[in-house]
């Protein structure tokens, strides 16, 4: 009897594996939609005129398309400089980190000093403070060393970062001692041994780094809105915060069209790098 109703038993858990594989894959489809919308309406509105944007009810596709609202962002509203403010301080930060975490990653997960156990404690314990309570004394020192309004005052803060440290310290500990004491017996300094064997093998670790740091910079806005005191070092958030209480808050197509331009960089930068950031912190122990 009870080998006759096996396969019965079997073919039931199997249909209600199907079914709840089926819902599981409409439930995240639906989740997708949702989130899709505002994106495709921001984009779609990014082409309509500014009286379209006024009409009701609200039409999905614009009546007369039109790129009228990206030439006057980029010839007449001075976006180019904006988004080159951008892209210079996300590219500098994230270099920055690249190495700076690494380094420190590669010293807390395979170096022994004194007091190394103690530095990692602070470390973590700098990670649980929030970031608007060091954001007072962050703005004095950058203040009294003459940096406001600039670059350096934009960039030298966040070239390294307590979570990038210990992101790639969670993967380097993976990494085989056997390999680092063979170049050591062969040899190798440990600037050799970081630069040659280290980091090569810590692709995934640094992909998913660069991505969360670069997305982390481009879409900062209250750091640069302080240190920014003049138009010529905004960075894209803050001039589109400003085109919304300005003279252009009236022309919400436009701001739509600024809203693509900040947003665009990023989503492509994700889909191209998905694949190395789930690996990343797959292989790192990170939850």
């Amino acid at each position: 009897m009870a080998s006759t109703l096996a396969p019965g038993r079997s073919r039931t858990a199997g249909s209600r594996r199907d079914w709840s594989g089926v819902g599981l894959n409409l439930l995240l489809y639906g989740g997708f939609v949702v989130m899709a919308i505002p994106f495709v309406w921001m984009i779609l509105s990014s082409f309509k005129t500014s009286a379209e944007m006024r009409q009701w009810p609200p039409t999905w596709i614009p009546k007369d398309p039109t790129t009228e609202n990206y030439r006057e962002l980029f010839e007449r509203l001075d976006f180019p400089r904006y988004f080159l403010n951008s892209i210079i301080s996300a590219l500098a930060v994230t270099a920055g980190n690249l190495l700076f975490c690494s380094m420190i990653g590669y010293a807390l997960a395979k170096l022994d000093f004194p007091g190394k156990r103690v530095l990692l404690a602070i470390m973590l314990g700098t990670m649980m403070i929030p970031s608007f309570v060091t954001f007072m004394p962050l703005f004095v020192f950058v203040s009294n060393m003459n940096l406001t309004n600039t670059r350096a005052g934009l960039i030298l803060p966040f070239l390294a970062g307590a979570f990038g440290a210990f992101l790639m310290r969670q993967y380097m500990l993976g990494l085989p001692d056997e390999l680092l004491d063979a170049a050591r017996v062969d040899g190798a300094g440990e600037l050799r041994i970081f630069f040659r064997i280290v980091l090569p093998l810590c692709g995934p670790a640094l992909a998913t780094l660069g991505v969360l740091t670069f997305l982390t910079n481009w879409n900062s806005f209250l750091w640069p809105l302080v240190v920014a005191t003049g138009e010529d070092m905004y960075t894209l958030p803050v001039a589109l915060a400003l085109f919304s209480t300005g003279q252009q808050r009236s022309n919400v197509a436009l701001q739509m069209a600024g809203a693509v331009i900040v947003v665009l960089p990023v989503v492509v930068l994700f889909f191209a790098m998905q694949r190395y950031v789930i690996r990343g912190i797959a292989t790192s122990g990170l939850k």
